[in-house]
């Protein structure tokens, strides 16, 4: 976990029940339930975005809760990072009356808790899991609210010809459905606009040793000028610092699980890494208005885009509840499955078969630092299927 996150972590996660703290008399009071990673690999993902969620709902509760009505009791219990806790604590605060679900930003462990609540009806939203495969995995309660994988994929794949790309190699892992589907799906893309796929590689998750793969990347006759992989922590530091260890120099691209400060801490070692964000904060921006809204929230600035996109969930269900008129779970879904050019904080959200279409901004770290490139809606015929 992050650095800020451990200091900050008894302040945001102390409790197993988080109670937004300002309600009024009349208002009624609607329970959303957060079943997430506080402790193992995925917190470091999913605490900042439970940080800006729970920053959503206590504006909201000043206000009179969802709506301006529904007060919100958040329940928040720990995942432990773990696919089988994750159905475990879901069932729990769905006992506890939850009437929303929110999963961790993961597919596999979202998956687990959506077969829980699909039979029930209850809405469940991911707070940055980005698998499409999710939402016709589970049913139609599930929604993502990050740029899904195969969006990431394309604009990074639209960038990487742009840039002048001819031939990529794909590192993959078969151990979540991120790090074996996304780059994959850049794969399709990059083929598509005339690229060529020169070698595939994998790894397991966790593994310290990544000298196979390297020698691998090594001995391709036909040489790539890209390496494409959707490795995270611990993974990607142990490959990108044994990969220059060994001397090679290819550009190295990933996605959003990579723009986090144990990445950027890696300093020049990462210079020329691309990944993704759900934003930028431009000057002047709503995202730079909200960084500085959040750090005084919180007493210290959002590491990543994961904060404001768990902001926007709370922004996505105080206009599902204003639609469905009423706290009825099934009315909510239908709410958001519906919501289209929604004015969010990183620009605007447009729900397609339950995962939003939303901007993707592409990043560049240089000099230790992630350096804007631009930012970009990805042409829908060119997204390849989930």
């Amino acid at each position: 976990m992050p650095s800020l996150y451990r200091l900050h972590r008894a302040a945001l996660c102390a409790a197993v029940f988080g109670i937004a703290a300002i309600s009024t008399a009349s208002a009624e009071e609607i329970i959303i339930g957060a079943a997430t990673a506080q402790t193992g690999g995925l917190a470091p993902y999913d605490q900042p975005a439970l940080a800006g969620l729970r920053m959503s709902l206590d504006e909201l509760n000043a206000k009179g809760g969802l709506a301006g009505k529904y007060t919100v009791k958040l329940l928040i219990k720990d995942t432990r990072s773990d696919t089988a806790q994750t159905a475990t604590v879901a069932q729990e605060l769905i006992d506890a009356g939850a009437k929303i679900m929110i999963t961790p930003c993961d597919a596999d462990p979202s998956i687990s808790a959506g077969q829980l609540t699909q039979p029930l009806g209850i809405p469940t939203l991911t707070l940055c899991g980005s698998a499409p495969v999710l939402t016709g995995a589970v049913g139609d309660v599930m929604f993502g609210t990050y740029p899904a994988d195969n969006v990431q994929a394309t604009a990074v794949a639209d960038f990487a010809v742009s840039e002048g790309k001819k031939k990529v190699f794909l590192l993959t892992s078969p151990d979540s459905t991120y790090t074996a589907n996304l780059p994959e799906y850049f794969g399709k893309v990059f083929e598509k606009k005339g690229g060529a796929i020169v070698g595939r590689g994998t790894f397991s998750m966790g593994q310290p040793d990544f000298s196979a793969e390297i020698t691998n990347i090594k001995g391709l006759a036909d040489k790539p000028d890209l390496i494409m992989t959707a490795a995270y922590e611990p993974d990607f530091p142990a490959f990108i610092q044994q990969l220059r260890g060994a001397g090679v120099t290819i550009p190295v691209y990933g996605a959003d699980a990579i723009g986090t400060p144990t990445i950027k801490a890696l300093g020049k070692l990462v210079d020329g890494v691309v990944y993704t964000a759900a934003g930028y904060a431009e000057p002047g921006s709503k995202l730079e208005a909200f960084n500085a809204a959040f750090t005084k929230y919180a007493g210290h600035a959002p590491e990543s885009t994961y904060e404001v996109n768990g902001y926007e969930i709370g922004l996505i269900l105080d206009q599902a509840v204003k639609t469905a008129g009423s706290d009825d779970p099934k009315a909510i879904r239908d709410a958001i499955a519906g919501l289209k050019d929604f004015e969010g904080i990183t620009g605007k959200i447009t729900y397609a078969d339950r995962m939003p279409l939303r901007p993707v901004a592409l990043m560049r770290y240089e000099g230790g630092e992630g350096k804007h490139v631009q930012t970009l809606i990805p042409d829908a015929a060119d997204v390849p299927a989930p």
